[in-house]
C-alpha cells in the first residue's frame, strides 16, 4: 500500500460505506437521528452473512465439545418487549444505570466514564507549569483536537506554550504525556476546573449522576406508571424466561445451550464510533446451561471456541485478543468474564470489545424463580438431584461484528483502479461475483446475462455492463466482490470466460461451464 491520505483510517470506512450502500445515516434526509444506522443493500447482505455464519456455527452444526461429541444448541427468537417483572428480577430496572454529566454551557449530555480528561502540561509567560484539563470524548484523533483546543485556550488567556512537540507520537501523548483519565474518576475539585468537550469555559460539567439506559413505552390505552413497558436492553432475558419450556418441550438436557439473534435497545448518552455503540443494534447471544461443578471448564471452552470462530471469519490474529476481567469490573451476576477484543482503528493502540463471555452462575434463574414462583430446577434423574443449571453467555454485538468486518478488509491501494476496496472473507462477502460482457454487442451482453442467471441461483451475484471495465472492477473491489467474471471475443470461440480474483487482482481462464463450481469451491 502507498501513500495513506491524510484523512483517517475511520473517516475513510465510513465514506466507503455510504458510498457504496453499506450503511447510512438513520433519517438522515431529516438531520439524522444519532445513535441510529440503516444498512442499505450491501450491509444488510453482510450482516446477514455474519448472522448466518454464527446461527450455522451455534445452532445448526454446533461446536465439538471436550469429551469429542457435538454440543446440543437450540435456537429461540423470543419478544423484543417482555413482562415488566422481567426487568425488576434481572437487576435492569433498579441497577442498569451510567453516570451521566450535563453541560451547563451547551446542554449536551455525556457518558461520564466516556469524558477522557487530558492533563495538558504548559509554561506560562513567567516560566511556571501549569496544568490545563481538557475533556474530550474518546475516538479517532481524539488527541490532535485536544492539543487544538489547548491551544486555543491559553491563546484566549493571554498566552503560554504547551510542554510537547511530538504531537504524531499517538501512544506516547495519550498514555504518559497527558495522564489521561475518566472525568467520573476524578475529585470534586478537579472537575470543576475540567474544560468539557464542547465548553470554551472550564467547570460547566455537572456533577456525574445515574442514568437508566432503557427505553420506555406503554401498553393499551392508558399510558401510566401501570402499563409501562421496556424495550429490552439485551436478548437474554428472554431466553431465561422460555429455559422450563425449553426442557419440557424439547430433549435437552444439561449441558446444552439456547441460542438467539435479535434486536437490543439501550438509551445510550453519547453513542459514538459510528456503529460501533448505538442505541439501537443487534446481539447474537447464547445461553449454555450446565451443572453448577462443570461451569469453569464450560466459561474456559467457550473463551478459546468463540476466539477462534472470530478468526474463522477472517479478522486477523494480531488484531484480537482475549481479555479476562479484573474482580472489580465483573458484573454483580459474574464470577468470570473474559472480552474478546479487536482492535478497531479509533481505539488503537487500544483494543475494544467485540464480544464477551460471561460466567453468570445461576443468577438468572434464582431471581426469576423468585420473582415468578416458578420452579425453574432441573432434576437429574441419573444422580437423582435437583439444581439451578449455571450458565456461560457467549454474547457478541451483530452490529459490531460488522463493524469489525469493514475495518479488517478495508485496504488501500493506489495502484489498483479503485485505491480503497474491502478484502472480505468471500463466504461473507456481499456480492460473490460480477458478471460483465466486454462490450455492448456482438452477442457478449446475451452470453453474460444467460450465465448471470445460472450463477444468481447458486450465489449472490450482480450483472453489469455500463462504463469501461476497469471501472466495473473498481465498483466491485469497493463492494468487497472477490471474482468478477467477463465474457469476450474469445468467449463465444472457445467458451472461456476471463475470471479475475479481487485480492490480487490476476485473472484466470474458465471453461464457462465449470465457473460456478469454480466459485463454489472458492467460497465454501
Amino acid at each position: 500500500m502507498s501513500n495513506q491520505p491524510e484523512t483517517s483510517v475511520m473517516s475513510r470506512i465510513v465514506a466507503l460505506c455510504k458510498r457504496r450502500g453499506f450503511i447510512f445515516p438513520a433519517s438522515e434526509i431529516y438531520g439524522g437521528l444519532n445513535g441510529f444506522w440503516d444498512f442499505g443493500p450491501l450491509g444488510v447482505q453482510l450482516k446477514n452473512n455474519l448472522r448466518d455464519a454464527w446461527w450455522r456455527d451455534m445452532v445448526l452444526c454446533p461446536p465439538i465439545g471436550p469429551d469429542g461429541k457435538p454440543l446440543s444448541i437450540v435456537g429461540l427468537d423470543s419478544s423484543i418487549i417482555q413482562h415488566p417483572q422481567t426487568w425488576v428480577s434481572s437487576g435492569h430496572v433498579g441497577g442498569f444505570n451510567d453516570l451521566m454529566t450535563d453541560c451547563r454551557e451547551t446542554k449536551l449530555r455525556y457518558r461520564a466514564d466516556h469524558v477522557m480528561v487530558f492533563n495538558v502540561l504548559y509554561e506560562d509567560k513567567k516560566g511556571t507549569i501549569e496544568t490545563l484539563l481538557i475533556g474530550s470524548i474518546d475516538g479517532d484523533d481524539v488527541l490532535h483536537g485536544v492539543l487544538k483546543k489547548a491551544k486555543k485556550v491559553l491563546q484566549k488567556n493571554g498566552g503560554g506554550t504547551i510542554c510537547t512537540d511530538n504531537e504524531n507520537d499517538v501512544a506516547e501523548i495519550y498514555y504518559k504525556a497527558f495522564n489521561v483519565r475518566p472525568f467520573s474518576s476524578l475529585s470534586d475539585e478537579d472537575q470543576k476546573s475540567v474544560y468539557g468537550p464542547d465548553a470554551s469555559e472550564p467547570g460547566t460539567l455537572t456533577e456525574p449522576r445515574p442514568f437508566n439506559l432503557m427505553f420506555e413505552s406503554y401498553v393499551g390505552v392508558f399510558q401510566n406508571e401501570d402499563s409501562k413497558v421496556y424495550l429490552r436492553p439485551e436478548t437474554a432475558q428472554g431466553i431465561f424466561l422460555n429455559y422450563k419450556s425449553v426442557l419440557d418441550s424439547t430433549r435437552v438436557r444439561p449441558p446444552f445451550g439456547i441460542a438467539q439473534v435479535g434486536k437490543a435497545f439501550r438509551n445510550e448518552v453519547t453513542p459514538r464510533n459510528f456503529i460501533f455503540r448505538t442505541r439501537e443494534f443487534e446481539q447474537m447471544e447464547m445461553e449454555f446451561f450446565c451443572p453448577p461443578e462443570e461451569s469453569a471448564t464450560w466459561f474456559e471452552f467457550w473463551v478459546c471456541t468463540r476466539l477462534g470462530w472470530w478468526k474463522e471469519q477472517g479478522l486477523s490474529p494480531g488484531n484480537l485478543l482475549r481479555r479476562d476481567h479484573e474482580k472489580d469490573e465483573l458484573s454483580h451476576y459474574s464470577t468470570a468474564t473474559a472480552d474478546v477484543e479487536y482492535l478497531y482503528p479509533f481505539t488503537a493502540p487500544d483494543f475494544g470489545e467485540l464480544e464477551g463471555i460471561a460466567h453468570r452462575g445461576d443468577f438468572d434463574l434464582t431471581q426469576h424463580q423468585a420473582h415468578s414462583k416458578t420452579k425453574l430446577e432441573y432434576f437429574d434423574q441419573e444422580n437423582s438431584k435437583s439444581y439451578l443449571p449455571h450458565v456461560i453467555e457467549p454474547a457478541s454485538g451483530l452490529t459490531r461484528g460488522v463493524l469489525a468486518l469493514l475495518c479488517e478488509a478495508y485496504q488501500y491501494d493506489e495502484s489498483r483502479a479503485s485505491p480503497e476496496w474491502l478484502k472480505l472473507k468471500p463466504a461473507l462477502a456481499p456480492v460473490k461475483a460480477g458478471i460483465f460482457p466486454l462490450v455492448n454487442k456482438d452477442g457478449m451482453p446475451e452470453v453474460a446475462e444467460k450465465l448471470y442467471l445460472d450463477l444468481r441461483k447458486a450465489f449472490p451475484c450482480q450483472y453489469d455492463a455500463k462504463q469501461s471495465i476497469g471501472k466495473r472492477y473498481a465498483r466491485m473491489d469497493e463492494a468487497g466482490t472477490p471474482f468478477c467474471i467477463t465474457v469476450d471475443g474469445d468467449t463465444l470461440k472457445d467458451q472461456n470466460v476471463t475470471i479475475r480474483i479481487r485480492d490480487t487482482a490476476q485473472q484466470e481462464k474458465v471453461q464457462i461451464d465449470k465457473v460456478k463450481t469454480y466459485i463454489q469451491q472458492k467460497i465454501s
